[in-house]
This record gives C-alpha cells, sequence and structure tokens, in this order.
C-alpha cells in the first residue's frame, strides 16, 4: 500500500513519522516485540540471528516510539469518532426505543414517527456531541490499550505474557476504557438528552449550558458509573475477542501466513473479525447501554428507577437486535479504519500470530 511522500504529508502530520526507512523490531515481549536501539542491531546484538524487520511502505514508525503511539491515537480518533458519527440514525432509533418504547415499537416504527416529527434532517440530531465525544473516546481507548498492553506484556516477561496473552488484551482494553469514558461521559450526557427529548437543544453548543445550569457540572457525570458498566465490558470483549479471531482466522482460514498476505486481504480479515466481535459486545454490554440511556434522560433517575420501569428482561431485551446490527458493523469498521491508518503510516495490523524472537527463530535453525 505504498503513498508518495506528498500524499503523505497531505493526510498526517509530520509528528507521525521517524526517519527511519524501516522498524527495527527486537525480540523479547508479546504481544509485540520490544522496539530495537536506534543503532542498527548486529547479530551478535540479537543473539546470533538476523533481526526481525517490520517492513514499511516507504517510510516507518519505531515500534512503542512516541510516534507509534500518536499514531495509535490518531487512528482511534478516526476510527471512533467517524463511524459513531455515521451510524447516529441507528443510535438515535435506538435510544428512543429504549426511553419510550411504547411510541417507538421497532426499529422500523421507530424510523417513521422520527421521519414524521422531525423529518429527515432529524435522523442526525446530536451528531456534534456524537463525533466529539467518541473521537475523544478513540483517542483513549486505542491509544492506551497499546501502551497498556505492552505496559503488562513487560511486567509478565516473555514466557507469562505469551501464555496468558488472553489476561494481557482484558487488562489492557479495561484500563484503556476506563480512561477513556472519562473523556466520552459528558459529551454522551449531552447526546442523550438532546436525541431523546425534542426540543431540549439542537445540539452540543445550546445543549451544554443548558444541561449544566439544569443538573450542574458534576450532572455530566451522573453517568459514568453505568457508562464504565457498559463500556470495559464492551471494550474488554472487543479487544480480547477480535485478536483472538484474527488469530484464529490467519491459523485455521487462511492457507498462506500473514506475512505473505496482502494488506488488502488483511483488512478484510480485520473487518470481519471487528464484526463477529461486535456481535458479542452488543450482548454483553447491552444492559449497561439501557441504564445509561435511562439514567441520562430523566431528572434525578437512579439505577433502582430503570430496573422497576424496564424490568430484568427489558434490561437486557429491549432494542438489543438493532445494537446488534448497530454494533456488529459498528465494530467491524472501526478495527478496518485502524488497521488502514496503520498500515499507511508504515505499522503492521492488529492481531494475528505474534512475530516469532529471533533468540527462538535462531534456536530452531540450530536444530
Amino acid at each position: 500500500m505504498a503513498l508518495s511522500d506528498r500524499s503523505r504529508e497531505s493526510l498526517l502530520p509530520s509528528f507521525l513519522y521517524t526517519s527511519a526507512a524501516r522498524c527495527f523490531v527486537g525480540a523479547s515481549r508479546f504481544p509485540y516485540p520490544s522496539p530495537a536501539p536506534a543503532a542498527t542491531p548486529t547479530p551478535a546484538a540479537v543473539g546470533g540471528g538476523a533481526p526481525f524487520m517490520i517492513q514499511a511502505p516507504k517510510e516507518g514508525i519505531e515500534m512503542y516510539s512516541p510516534a507509534f503511539y500518536a499514531a495509535c491515537t490518531a487512528g482511534g480518533i478516526a476510527s471512533c469518532g467517524l463511524t459513531h458519527t455515521l451510524v447516529t440514525p441507528l443510535d438515535l432509533v435506538k435510544c428512543n426505543m429504549q426511553i419510550d418504547p411504547t411510541k417507538y415499537k421497532s426499529i422500523t416504527s421507530g424510523f417513521g414517527v422520527l421521519l414524521k416529527e422531525q423529518g429527515a434532517r432529524g435522523f442526525f440530531r446530536g451528531w456534534v456531541p456524537t463525533l466529539l465525544g467518541y473521537s475523544a473516546q478513540g483517542a483513549c481507548k486505542f491509544g492506551f490499550y497499546e501502551f497498556f498492553k505492552k505496559y503488562y506484556s513487560d511486567i509478565a516477561g516473555p514466557e507469562y505474557s505469551k501464555k496468558y496473552k488472553t489476561l494481557i488484551y482484558l487488562a489492557g482494553s479495561a484500563s484503556a476504557e476506563v480512561i477513556a469514558d472519562v473523556a466520552l461521559c459528558p459529551f454522551e450526557a449531552v447526546k442523550v438528552r438532546v436525541q431523546t427529548q425534542p426540543g431540549f437543544a439542537r445540539g452540543l453548543s445550546d445543549g451544554l449550558p443548558k444541561f449544566v445550569r439544569s443538573e450542574g457540572a458534576l450532572g455530566l457525570y451522573k453517568g459514568i458509573v453505568p457508562l464504565w458498566g457498559r463500556q470495559i465490558p464492551y471494550t474488554m470483549m472487543k479487544f480480547a475477542s477480535f485478536e483472538t479471531i484474527v488469530e484464529l482466522i490467519y491459523k485455521h482460514a487462511v492457507p498462506i501466513p500473514k506475512s505473505e498476505c496482502t494488506k488488502s486481504s488483511q483488512l478484510g480479515i480485520s473487518f470481519a473479525g471487528g464484526y463477529i466481535a461486535g456481535v458479542f459486545c452488543a450482548v454483553v454490554s447491552h444492559p449497561a447501554d439501557n441504564l445509561v440511556s435511562f439514567l441520562n434522560n430523566a431528572k434525578g433517575a437512579t439505577v433502582g428507577d430503570a430496573v422497576k420501569k424496564l424490568g430484568l428482561w427489558g434490561l437486557f431485551t429491549r432494542g438489543l437486535p438493532l445494537r446488534i446490527v448497530m454494533i456488529g458493523t459498528l465494530t467491524g469498521a472501526q478495527w478496518g479504519i485502524y488497521d488502514a491508518f496503520k498500515v499507511m503510516v508504515g505499522l503492521p495490523t492488529t492481531g494475528g500470530p505474534a512475530p516469532v524472537p529471533v533468540a527462538e527463530k535462531a534456536l530452531e535453525a540450530s536444530t
């Protein structure tokens, strides 16, 4: 997926690149090996074998350098901000079905009611807080996930990080999501109020000050605990299942190693793995999603009020089919965009078998 220098510069800020033409990666930690020193490594320096190199299209970013984390953060902004904004109509119907099921009885009737009452423009009500909120969330979610995944792998060491890789995926994604939801919560509170209370506000610019006047600044974080309850299990499932599913696809469904697959094939696998992971995400996080919508819609509402009104069955099932379609598509698109961004800046796609450490390769070659 080669890009000219000019096309790169027009798309991405220069701080995302290093001057190296390729990225040298030494062997030590799972899921990715640790970055090698700035100087070109010699066979003696890495255990007698040739260094493992990740080829970049033309320029490369050193793994786990500040530029690497900046690229992952930028990729997260693009993947989450754009996708959530595009599915605003689905999210709008879902939220209203959760809040007023007697009026919004189904997906099709929900769209019909919105079209009749608010016109076609009404389908994108709340798109600004959606774009800004999920861009901030995506930046923290993906950027900190890559950071914590490497951090926990280093703590565990080479043997245990490989043996307990799923636990590292779960811990890294949960840690990242705690931070990401702090960034998202104020925007989510305003978005839900704008989408479910016609006439409350046109969008973020007038909705945010009105919300603060009504409930105070701390009211913006009234839904933080249910939001954590929704997003942390969702993100843990999103990252851990995606990494596992992609690894299984490369292991059992693709006849050639990942390194020999074309970039377009790898991105297709990223989308497929993301879609499947998204279905699991929707089911796991749906009860908390109903709570978030209920609490942000009604002033002074509590979790007990939500359970009493929705019932346990309604808490788990109301709006679930639509959310499965929305989250499956959303998650698949997010992983596709995120990995496409990584490929564009010279990084490998996410998931699949971890590169074999150089020392292990040298040992295998000698036996």
